[in-house]
C-alpha cells in the first residue's frame, strides 16, 4: 500500500478517491510494516504545510497547509493476522453505521455513491464491486493447420466477473467472521453470505487495476505521468 504511483502512496490515491465523494473518515488495518503507514500519516501535516521555525525557542508555526481533510483511525491488527480477523478488529470503531471495505492495492473509477445506492436498494448485508479484468497476455485464435486467424492484445476477461473489492458493508457482515485471527475474509465468511443470500455484485464495466507486480506498477505510474489516470476522479 505504501508503494508510490506519481510519488504518492497507492494507499494515498485510494483514500483520495473515497474523499472526492465525501467520505473522509479511514480505518486503515495495519499488520506488516504498520511503522511506515504511521510515519507517513503522524508526519504528513509537516510535510503538506509551509513552516516558520524560531530556533530559539524551537517554536513552529505552520501555515499554507494542504493537507486534506481526513479522519484517520491507525489500527494494529498483528503482524500475522489474516483478512478477516482485520476487519473483525474494526468492529468497535465502525459502530451501527453502513462502512466501505476495500484492498490497499487496487485503484477504479468506480462510482463510490453509485455503489452505495444500489447497496441501500439491495437490502443485503454486502455489496461486492465486481470486474472483468483483462487478460495479462495477447490472446490468438487458432484455425486449421495452425494458422492464426485472430489476435486480440490483451482482450477482457472470458465473461468472467472477479471479485474488484470496493465492497459496501452493514455491520452484520461483522457477524459472520470468527473471533479468530486466522479467518479469511473470502472463505468462510463471504461464503457464508452468498448461502444467506445477503451478497448482493455491483458490476464495474470502467477502469479497474491490481498492482501485484512491478509491471502494474509502472503501467500505473505510465498513466498518472501522462495525465490519463482514470482513477483520478478528483480535482488537484
Amino acid at each position: 500500500p505504501m508503494v508510490e504511483i506519481g510519488g504518492k502512496p497507492i494507499l494515498w490515491h485510494i483514500m483520495k478517491m473515497y474523499s472526492s465523494y465525501g467520505f473522509d473518515d479511514f480505518i486503515i488495518l495495519l499488520g506488516y510494516k504498520s511503522y511506515v503507514i504511521k510515519e507517513y500519516f503522524a508526519n504528513y501535516y509537516l510535510h503538506q504545510s509551509s513552516l516558520k521555525i524560531n530556533l530559539e525557542d524551537n517554536h513552529i508555526e505552520f501555515f499554507d497547509n494542504q493537507s486534506e481533510p481526513w479522519k484517520i483511525t491507525l489500527l494494529e491488527t498483528g503482524l500475522n493476522t489474516m483478512t478477516g480477523g482485520r476487519i473483525k478488529q474494526a468492529k468497535d470503531h465502525v459502530g451501527n453505521e453502513t462502512f466501505f471495505l476495500t484492498y490497499g492495492d487496487g485503484v477504479s473509477n468506480v462510482n463510490i455513491n453509485d455503489t452505495l445506492k444500489f447497496h441501500k436498494q439491495s437490502q443485503k448485508l454486502i455489496t461486492m464491486t465486481s470486474i472483468q479484468p483483462p487478460n495479462r497476455y495477447g490472446a490468438l485464435t487458432i484455425g486449421d493447420n495452425n494458422i492464426v486467424s485472430d489476435f486480440s492484445e490483451k482482450p477482457e476477461g472470458e465473461g468472467s466477473w472477479i471479485n474488484g473489492g470496493f465492497f459496501v458493508c452493514e455491520p452484520g457482515v461483522f457477524d459472520y467472521i470468527n473471533d479468530d485471527n486466522s479467518a479469511v475474509f473470502e472463505q468462510e465468511p463471504l461464503t457464508n453470505l452468498v448461502k444467506d443470500h445477503q451478497m448482493s455484485t455491483w458490476q464495474h464495466h470502467d477502469f479497474w487495476a491490481c498492482m501485484d507486480a512491478l509491471r502494474d506498477k509502472n503501467h500505473l505510474s505510465e498513466l498518472w505521468d501522462s495525465g490519463t489516470a482514470p482513477w483520478k476522479v478528483w480535482e488537484d
